[in-house]
């Protein structure tokens, strides 16, 4: 039976059969882990996170008084240092990838598995693979510490308390969404400065710009805003101004996935 030009696989296909998914998971695994600033990035988030909850609840339970229970969200109060950590993770998605860039180690990746969004949609899986890891481990681990020094004055509560338990556990959710955000728009900008400077501007600046809308209209559009719409999953009681925690957290994931896509659709067109 004579074989076609058409059933032939092409180049790129028998290149990636060659090399094969796991090989290229366990390289970009390696990259990623073995680069400084990875271990850096991570180190800073949980501490910086991990401190805030510790500071804030020594204060709280040191100027403890009964009348600031009530309506108080024990589990928000002690996840605050997350809105930290998702800067700095927010920031290891753009290195990530602009990293590749400046260093020129994105022609040999290229060059080695000629598929570009293969190669890169399997950067961005083992990114935010370890970005699910250690959120959730930075999130559960907060709650922990911060919730045993708020039982002193008995605020504290424990994961089978309504919503604790999703507020935790998005915590890291969060986190995820944020770097998918930050590992977007690597790809798509491909220089660090205008890439950081895009994520902080894509996260951060839509609430400050909806606040100088007439009210008619702000009322709708802040409850659309990245950042707005991905911590509503960090509150454990409902704010019914604003989106549900997990409407809001698929809002902020949304992003980060049409952003990629329309950056891997530019990358097979762009010179490496």
């Amino acid at each position: 039976m004579s074989i076609t030009m058409a059933d032939r696989p092409s180049a790129h296909a028998r290149a990636t059969d060659t090399i094969g998914l796991a090989n290229v998971v366990h390289s970009e695994w390696t990259k990623l882990r073995t680069v400084r600033s990875t271990y850096w990035t991570a180190i800073a988030a949980v501490l910086a996170t991990i401190g805030i909850a510790i500071i804030g609840a020594t204060e709280y339970v040191h100027n403890f008084d009964p009348k600031n229970l009530e309506g108080f969200d024990a589990a928000n109060f002690i996840l605050q240092g997350l809105y930290l950590a998702q800067v700095a993770l927010g920031a290891l998605g753009v290195l990530t990838i602009t990293g590749e860039y400046a260093t020129g180690m994105i022609r040999t990746t290229l060059t080695a598995v000629p598929q570009r969004r293969f190669v890169v949609a399997v950067k961005g899986l083992v990114y935010l693979a370890a970005m699910f890891v250690i959120g959730e481990v930075i999130s559960f681990t907060t709650f922990g510490i911060g919730e045993a020094i708020l039982h002193l004055k008995h605020a504290g509560v424990s994961l089978g308390d309504p919503h604790v338990l999703r507020v935790v556990f998005g915590g890291g959710l969060y986190l995820t969404a944020v770097g998918l955000l930050g590992f977007a728009l690597g790809t798509l900008v491909r220089r660090t400065a205008g890439a950081l400077a895009s994520f902080f501007g894509v996260l951060f600046l839509p609430s400050a710009l909806i606040d100088l809308l007439p009210n008619s209209w702000r009322a709708d559009a802040i409850k659309f805003a990245p950042a707005n719409a991905g911590t509503q999953i960090l509150n454990t009681y409902r704010n019914h101004d604003m989106l549900g925690p997990w409407a809001g957290l698929g809002v902020l994931t949304l992003y980060g996935v049409v952003i990629l896509l329309g950056a891997l659709y530019l990358l097979g067109r762009r010179d490496a």
